[in-house]
């Protein structure tokens, strides 16, 4: 292939040339001659003048000419070193595939002679084994016959076992029924005691926040009546004060109105039931009482869910509060917002 190809490019150069002495022979050819006259021999001498223009333009064209035919060698050459690498690249993958064809065509070879012995060891081991079955199939008929003998004494067996274990599990039912009942008897006599016993402890705690609040009452009641005296005392004779007397009294109401509140929160906290995740939260309500004290109405306001649920129970326990006698102090805490915190 290289060969070849050297073959071409020299064979191009010296077309190259040959074409170059012909373009030059065709100048001389073509070239303007004048003629000059000499006076002391008598003979003429013609000279030739050869534009230089025209020598440069062919050999311009000479120069194009032979760098398209380089470039068209190359191009040719290009394009058959193009089909011979193809053609090489067909015969290797075309050996290749013979190659292919021989190993399958072995490896069928092996695989049939590989399958005829397999074939042939199969039908000795399917003889034998058609032997072992038909002496496996005697000896299963002769221990067939035993096995149902001794299957039948087993099933005798069993059934025995089955009915003492009938019996044992009966026996075991009722034992255990009696157990429960014992135990739902034991834990609903435990139940009623605590109960009881929370009953007594609230009704205990309840006796001692009545006491203590008829008690606070009482105290509220006798400062009250020495407030009142000593305001008596102080304003008496002083119309000119009138205004500051109001104030005086509006600031009185209002302190004892707020000491009456922490009486009545305290008390619904005596009776107050909650787990220890509710420490911290704390229920607003809002509770209605009647001139005697006497609980009329009790809601939610806002907070803890579950807190306000054991309040409300809590203020349905106390069901009565101690009232002031002063009249306009009654009448703030009839109407009475409370926040209940546990602690």
């Amino acid at each position: 292939m290289k060969n070849k190809q050297k073959t071409s490019y020299t064979g191009a150069i010296v077309a190259s040339v040959l074409l170059h002495a012909l373009l030059i022979g065709g100048l001389l050819l073509g070239a303007d001659f004048t003629k000059v006259a000499h006076q002391p021999s008598g003979q003429s001498i013609e000279a030739v003048v050869i534009d230089p223009n025209v020598v440069n333009e062919q050999a311009r064209k000479i120069r194009q000419q032979r760098d398209e035919a380089k470039r068209q060698e190359d191009a040719r050459l290009r394009r058959l070193e193009q089909q011979a690498q193809l053609l090489e690249q067909q015969r290797e993958q075309e050996e290749k595939r013979l190659r292919e064809l021989k190993a399958e065509k072995l490896a069928a070879e092996k695989e049939a002679r590989e399958a005829e012995t397999e074939r042939k060891r199969i039908a000795e081991a399917k003889k034998k084994a058609a032997e072992e079955q038909r002496q496996a199939e005697e000896a299963a008929r002769l221990a067939k016959e035993k096995a149902v003998a001794a299957e039948a004494e087993r099933q005798r067996v069993l059934e025995e076992q089955r009915k003492a274990e009938e019996e044992r599990q009966r026996k075991l039912a009722e034992k255990k029924r009696a157990e429960e009942e014992a135990r739902k008897a034991e834990e609903e006599r435990q139940r009623k005691l605590a109960e009881k016993k929370k009953a007594e402890e609230a009704a205990r705690k309840a006796e001692a926040a009545r006491k203590e609040a008829e008690r606070k009452a009482a105290e509220a009641k006798r400062k009250q009546a020495e407030q009142e005296a000593a305001l008596n005392e102080l304003f008496s004779g002083l119309e000119s004060e009138s205004a500051t007397r109001d104030t005086a009294r509006g600031r009185f109401v209002n302190d004892e109105a707020a000491r009456f509140g922490a009486i009545y929160t305290q008390m619904i906290k005596q009776n107050l039931l909650v787990d220890n995740n509710l420490r911290g939260q704390e229920c607003i309500v809002k509770m209605r009482i009647s001139g005697s004290g006497l609980l009329l109405d009790v809601n939610e306001v806002g907070g803890n869910p579950s807190l306000c649920r054991a309040t409300k129970a809590a203020v349905l326990k106390v069901s009565s509060f101690p009232m002031p006698d002063d009249k306009e102090i009654a009448a703030q805490l009839q109407n009475i917002e409370l926040t209940v915190k546990p602690e």
